[in-house]
């Protein structure tokens, strides 16, 4: 199986109102420095963006940081990232974030980190991709959201046929174990397609 080499995390530019979310970003920048996975985010130093980075760096991790031009000053490019990307434009910051990772976080954020998270879910669910996409449901942030899509199943707008598929992790040391579970699913059910598959 292939390694687990870095992990795209979505996550607010502001540190929220529970000092939980902070702690959560920083919990998860140490695990992943000291399993030696790297960190592609959004490049900012502000909020949990800003603490999860220092948090895997001062740990010794690998930190890639992707951030649209027009946002370097207010959301405070992270110099120290060992790689810092400057693109035109949001839409490159979320395609090469996407390229540059094996695996989806979301952490808590706002608007910018949900869209982030629901584009990811809805490439998942038109089967554009099988990373893996953690929602870290740290204190029930997320609860909401997960109300919703139990809704939106309710109610028909979420077919059988068109699942959305994630993982929900409530303690920050479950991301990594899951996300390496279900790339071992992943890998084991291709295998298994290619062996029936008649073209082969």
């Amino acid at each position: 199986m292939a390694d687990l080499r870095s992990i795209c995390v979505y996550c607010g530019s502001s540190p929220g109102a529970d000092p939980a979310f902070q702690e959560a970003a920083e919990t998860l920048g140490r695990i992943m420095a000291h399993e030696g996975i790297g960190l592609v985010y959004g490049g900012g130093s502000n909020g949990l963006m800003g603490a999860v980075a220092r948090s895997v760096r001062a740990e010794g991790g690998h930190v890639t940081g992707i951030i649209p031009d027009f946002l370097q000053r207010k959301e405070r490019r992270y110099d120290e990232a060992q790689e810092v990307v400057v693109v035109p434009d949001m839409h490159t910051r979320k395609r090469l974030m996407f390229e540059k990772a094996d695996a989806i976080v979301a952490l808590p954020g706002g608007v910018g980190t949900l869209e982030e998270l629901v584009e990811q879910l809805t490439w998942v669910q038109l089967e554009q991709h099988t990373k893996p996409v953690v929602i870290l449901d740290v204190k029930g942030f997320w609860r909401p959201l997960l109300d919703l899509f139990a809704h939106m199943r309710n109610n028909g707008f979420i077919r059988a046929d068109l699942e959305v598929r994630y993982l929900v992790a409530e303690r920050v040391a479950d991301v990594i174990p899951m996300i390496r579970a279900a790339r071992e699913r992943t890998e084991a059910l291709g295998k298994a397609q290619i062996e029936v598959d008649p073209r082969m």
